[in-house]
């Protein structure tokens, strides 16, 4: 057979070389039709039947997972089971519109993922997909089809499972069968997909276009999910080409795990830090075990998505003390919520968001935490009361001018005189910025006097600079980290913060990409923020680098 080579998105890294195994269910077609009055009633029964029925299936799968990543984005989905947004609008749909529920389930459904489509943060707008997903899963309960079943798969030989996409329920209910890889039509590098393939160590390429179509069933597949590279049933010299590269990169990986927890110091003596992001309290034993030297990106937003109330302040400190005290003396980074128009805090909050002409490019992130400053203080108290167990940095997100920085400064001193006021234990706080849009970078020397230290988010600052989306599979070939206009800002920033003497990190998806390592320390960057998962391939490149 002829050798064919495909290219998606490089989405989780490692080799796999297998038989492919196909899954060509896609999405339901759903019918429109009107019904009668005395039939809403009866509409809105099986809607809430078909939720219930998914809702006590992804409680078993949520009870049955081992994986505590899984046990969380299945709780992602579970929540927007019971989220207004769309649970009860498409029961107002149903009253109003007087149309069938499948109909108006699919209708709210496209009007919220298209919400999170529009955002411009990838994590956030790769939520559209966890929105259809769920919405699919419902459907097919309004169809009278069963879920999915496990894959009837004979033998124990690892498979590549091909597939347009992949939900966290899926994960669940196939984490027994043995995954050498994953290819799918859909998703990014910010995708559940993706998150769930790193997590578990499963090589995966996404969005690559009618790949279910393309690709049979007993393929011969290898796929490099560090490139995004696949081939469909390679020639006996290529797949011995291949194979030998897979022995390579496994040896290679061995060999930098055995050596993850000694310090990251370069072939010429250099030092190096290397340090997580977490998204909750319960990512520090990942930390710890990597053997980084503390947490620089805490992405605090994830105690405040997908519920119905916000976090109180007591639940906050309790969290961010528990990350200060299991680094015991390290420096645990917390970012201020990034959220705001663009994101899902509750109804209210998505609500808001629908009525925004553009919410990509609107009040989020610090700017929302400005537009609500007792959010914002309640959030700065609890992580001045964390400081009282460790050193602890507070860093904001998508600051553009240094009167942002200020308005946050006057807001941060107002939550330690309350704190004072009424006795609280509390610490003190470096001060730090984000620079994840190309005005933080030009400007950098109006900031860096009312600041301590700056952390740059490459995710958007490509982005923003590029005008590529990384998750679009149709434009993300052109997505390019080194590209010239890229290496001048950070350039600009790694100088300016070196010149004024205050420390820079680099905490995006670029840090935690060791083909990047080199080209970063290059720049002048000593200081790494990654997924702990990536510490060992950063952490040998690092050791790798003899200039």
């Amino acid at each position: 057979m002829a050798l064919s080579r495909l290219q998606g998105i490089a989405a989780s890294p490692g080799w796999a070389i297998a038989s492919a195994h196909v899954l060509s269910e896609h999405a339901l077609t759903v019918a429109h039709h009107h019904i009668a009055g005395v039939e809403v009633a009866a509409e809105q029964g099986k809607l809430c039947e078909a939720f219930e029925a998914v809702h006590a299936e992804l409680d078993v799968l949520s009870s049955d997972t081992r994986h505590k990543e899984l046990h969380a984005l299945i709780e992602v989905h579970r929540q927007m089971l019971t989220d207004p947004v769309l649970y009860d609008a498409a029961l107002d749909y149903i009253a109003n519109q007087w149309v069938n529920a499948a109909w108006a389930l699919s209708e709210q459904v496209q009007q919220l993922a298209s919400v999170f489509e529009a955002m411009d943060d990838a994590y956030i707008a790769e939520r559209a997909i966890d929105v259809r997903q769920v919405g699919q899963r419902v459907l097919r309960h309004l169809a009278g089809f069963e879920s999915a079943k496990p894959m009837a798969v004979t033998g124990d030989k690892p498979i590549v499972l091909v597939a347009q996409d992949l939900a966290p329920a899926d994960f669940a209910q196939w984490q027994h069968i043995a995954l050498a890889g994953l290819i799918t039509e859909l998703g990014g590098q910010s995708s559940h997909t993706a998150i769930m393939a790193r997590a578990q160590a499963i090589p995966a390429v996404l969005g690559i276009a009618q790949a279910a179509q393309r690709i049979m069933d007993g393929d011969l597949i290898a796929l490099n999910g560090s490139t995004g590279e696949v081939w469909v049933n390679p020639s006996a010299e290529q797949l011995s080409t291949l194979q030998s590269l897979q022995a390579e990169w496994n040896a290679q990986q061995a060999a930098a795990l055995g050596q993850v927890q000694q310090p990251a110091i370069t072939a010429c003596g250099q030092s190096v830090l290397v340090m997580g992001n977490i998204e909750h309290p319960e990512d520090m034993p990942d930390v710890l075990a990597a053997g980084l030297d503390g947490v620089g990106l805490f992405r605090s937003e994830f105690l405040f998505m997908g519920r119905d109330a916000l976090p109180s302040e007591a639940e906050q400190t309790a969290a961010y003390t528990a990350v200060v005290k299991a680094l015991n003396g390290k420096p645990a980074t917390i970012r201020t919520l990034d959220v705001g128009a663009d994101k899902l805090l509750n109804a209210e909050h998505a609500q808001d968001s629908a009525a925004s002409p553009n919410p990509a490019l609107g009040l989020r992130a610090v700017r929302y935490c400005l537009a609500h400053p007792e959010l914002f203080v309640t959030q700065l108290r609890a992580i001045l009361r964390a400081a009282a167990h460790g050193p602890v940095n507070l860093l904001l997100p998508m600051i553009a001018s240094a009167s942002e920085v200020q308005a946050c400064l006057h807001l941060l001193a107002q939550a330690q005189a309350s704190l004072q006021d009424e006795a609280i234990a509390h610490g003190t706080v470096k001060l730090g910025v984000m620079v994840e849009i190309p005005a933080a970078a030009i400007a950098i020397e109006t900031l860096l006097p009312l600041i301590d230290f700056c952390s740059i988010g490459t995710n958007d600052l490509i982005q923003y600079t590029l005008a590529i989306d990384r998750t679009d599979a149709a434009v993300a070939d052109l997505y390019n980290p080194a590209h010239p206009a890229v290496t001048a800002l950070l350039s600009q920033v790694l100088n300016a913060c070196g010149a004024a003497g205050k420390p820079v990190s680099v905490c995006g998806e670029m840090a935690g990409d060791a083909r990047y390592t080199h080209h970063l320390l290059s720049l002048g960057l000593r200081q790494f923020s990654l997924n702990p998962s990536q510490a060992p391939a950063v952490k040998a490149a690092v050791r790798a680098w003899t200039r």
